[in-house]
């Protein structure tokens, strides 16, 4: 199969598009035909060597978490899903991933595909909406009448936390520069322009932040939760004695919600017409690098979708 791989970690340019052995379905698993996959922040840490410490990846390896594809091939003792069958999940978090023509998933993990979305918009759901859904919904458990403030509004995690945040009838103060008017559109109820105001200076008494940035933007966020507020980050770990300090709790994001039982929830809330995944740009799967250099650049809204099926 035709797939994306790194051999050595480094810069986009060790993303290389090339032959791959195809993988088999072992018992419990699903071989799924990509059609389409992403990119994420998270691909790019390791694609650059930063989460060696934290998973014992084997290269050459195959990046990619978000995956849209259709069932090629059951394991042993697979019996929820056949092959033909429309299907999305998240994976390659520890193991080869979804920038191929063909990814293994555990079946456990897999969930039906939104009937009403194509294979490149159900690519941008799983993994911006199981870090957001972890965030908001299970550790900061927010509820009605609440403040959220979520840094990056208008990237993959942050569009899908605020439309889920507005879901539970949260208020929401989003952070962007370039893509205000998009973040507005998705629910803000304040969209703070980081590039000429300092957040800092104009939000207070928040009951979560949300923190898609981390360096600067983390430590200026601590002074703007009131008491007992939470700090939950997916880019660096805040720290409990700042924490501490403040009067307000604080967890580093790192695990998911069940993945199954949550994506098939969020097909059916995407079939009601109360999510709405927004892909801002789509690439062929050779053009990887590209996708990779538009994310680090930080200034892009939504999500990228390498397409592989065309």
């Amino acid at each position: 199969m035709k797939a994306v791989r790194v051999h050595d970690y480094g810069g986009p340019d060790v993303l290389i598009y090339e032959e791959a052995p195809r993988p088999t379905a072992g018992p419990g698993e699903v071989l799924i035909r990509v059609y389409a996959s992403s990119v994420n922040p998270f691909d790019c840490a390791v694609r650059a060597g930063y989460m060696g410490s934290y998973f014992n990846y084997t290269l050459p390896l195959i990046l990619g978490e978000d995956v849209s594809g259709i069932i090629e091939e059951v394991g042993t003792g697979v019996t929820d899903f056949s092959p033909g069958d429309s299907v999305y999940t998240r994976a390659g978090v520890y193991r080869d991933g979804a920038n191929a023509e063909y990814v293994l998933a555990f079946a456990a993990d897999v969930a039906f595909k939104p009937d009403s979305l194509d294979h490149i918009h159900a690519a941008a759901i799983p993994h911006a909406v199981l870090t957001a859904w972890q965030a908001l919904y299970e550790l900061a458990n927010l509820s009605e009448g609440q403040t959220v403030l979520i840094h990056a509004a208008a990237g993959g995690v942050g569009h899908m936390a605020v439309q889920l945040a507005k879901l539970r009838e949260a208020k929401v103060i989003g952070t962007a520069s370039i893509h205000l008017d998009f973040i507005k559109e998705l629910g803000v109820d304040e969209a703070i322009d980081y590039a000429t105001t300092a957040f800092e200076d104009v939000v207070s008494d928040v009951d979560v932040v949300l923190d898609l940035v981390g360096g600067e933007t983390q430590q200026r966020s601590w002074k703007v939760l009131k008491p007992g507020g939470i700090l939950l980050s997916t880019v660096q770990a805040p720290s409990e004695a700042t924490a501490a300090a403040h009067g307000v709790r604080q967890r580093m994001i790192d695990s998911a919600p069940p993945i199954r039982k949550t994506l098939t929830e969020v097909a059916r809330m995407v079939d009601n017409g109360q999510l709405k995944p927004h892909v801002s740009t789509v690439l062929p799967l050779q053009d990887i690098r590209k996708a990779h250099e538009m994310i680090e650049a930080r200034h892009t809204h939504g999500k990228i979708i390498l397409q592989v099926v065309h």
